[in-house]
């Protein structure tokens, strides 16, 4: 997911499960700041490198790819962005190396994405912004892995998006990806970009969902790839669908957080808070457009009736420089990264995996 989410669409969640204006912006800034606190912007904030939960590109360009940095990458962008639903996932086939990789695989209510919204209990908005930009992630990039792998994160040709017709069996366009990074995509075509093909297994433009560009990231679009971990099947991915039910779980987590609830469980959403307003956040999400971060905006603002800030993630980096650092935005937010990082590399290693080496 991007800004419009992760920034607006959270604040809009925090404001449905109860927060006031003040915490809902603490909220979503977080979430949001999820994607910025790189080592190269901890550097200029004075912050901890190991707080890190993000990689620039040209940190990623210089990144080591042996086991060590291997480590380092899967930490990252598994605690963070491709949350693992299934460490112990029951699968036979191929290597050791490969089943690590293959139980890294992303998806949305998993054993992890309950230890992170409990993690964050208590600990304040910045911990729960960071928990629903984990739990966010989970529905976005689902069937990704947060290590670089071209078994697992390759795409090929054989990629369409789905149109619903009248008949009930959706059109198929074929998309076609471009690997320039400076081109404009085009929904109509529909040309989008994405990273180059690369037949080195452990290559940095095999993490994530790089191959698939930024698909992943926008709610409105719906399509089918087949993945070679997934025996050549067609995967189809419903992003409207996800994307509806990562908000009602945002809502629903958030209500657990602000103490409007004693437990949190899978599977589960707030359905009831937001069926007075399903049909404007379907509207939303259906809508074909990148960034979405007008409307979220707009229906946030008439929820609480205050003014959302734009985001600015040098916000808070005066007041953590000048004062105590733990008693800080800045310095919470840092605590719960290094928290989240912990003990999800540490649920890795107790599941056998090496990929996220020893904690």
């Amino acid at each position: 997911m991007q800004g419009d989410f992760h920034y607006y669409a959270t604040y809009c969640a925090a404001v449905l499960a109860g927060y006031d204006h003040k915490n809902s912006v603490d909220i979503c800034h977080a979430a949001q700041l999820v994607d910025h606190c790189s080592r190269t912007w901890l550097k200029k904030a004075g912050g901890p490198s190991q707080a890190a939960t993000t990689q620039l590109q040209a940190e990623l360009l210089q990144a080591r790819t042996d086991p060590i940095g291997l480590c380092d990458i899967t930490r990252i962008w598994s605690s963070f962005h491709f949350l693992p639903r299934d460490l112990y996932a029951d699968i036979n086939m191929g290597s050791q190396n490969y089943k690590d990789k293959y139980r890294l695989i992303c998806g949305p209510n998993g054993n992890l994405l309950v230890d992170t919204v409990k993690l964050a209990k208590g600990k304040g908005t910045e911990a729960a912004g960071i928990a629903m930009h984990v739990l966010a992630d989970t529905w976005a990039h689902t069937y990704f892995a947060g290590t670089p792998s071209l078994v697992i994160n390759n795409t090929n040709w054989y990629f369409y998006e789905l149109f619903p017709r009248d008949d009930g069996e959706p059109e198929r366009r074929q998309i076609k990806f471009s690997h320039n990074p400076s081109a404009s995509e085009d929904v109509d075509k529909p040309v989008y970009v994405g990273s180059v093909y690369q037949s080195d297994e452990n290559s940095i433009m095999n993490l994530g969902h790089g191959r698939a560009g930024h698909l992943p990231d926008y709610s409105y679009i719906r399509y089918v790839y087949l993945p070679a971990w997934g025996g050549y099947k067609e995967i189809v991915k419903d992003n409207p669908y996800d994307y509806e039910h990562a908000f009602a779980q945002m809502v629903y987590a958030l209500g657990y957080l602000n103490g409007g609830r004693d437990e949190f469980e899978k599977e589960t959403y707030a359905t009831d808070k937001i069926a007075l307003h399903i049909e404007r956040i379907r509207e939303i999400i259906t809508k074909r457009q990148v960034d979405a971060s007008k409307d979220w905006k707009a229906f946030g603002e008439s929820l609480s009736g205050e003014m959302i800030p734009d985001f600015d993630k040098d916000e808070h980096i005066a007041e953590y420089k000048a004062g105590n650092r733990e008693d800080t935005y800045l310095g919470r937010f840092f605590q719960a990264a290094n928290s989240q990082k912990k003990m999800v590399s540490s649920r890795i290693m107790e599941s056998g995996n090496r990929l996220a080496g020893l904690v």
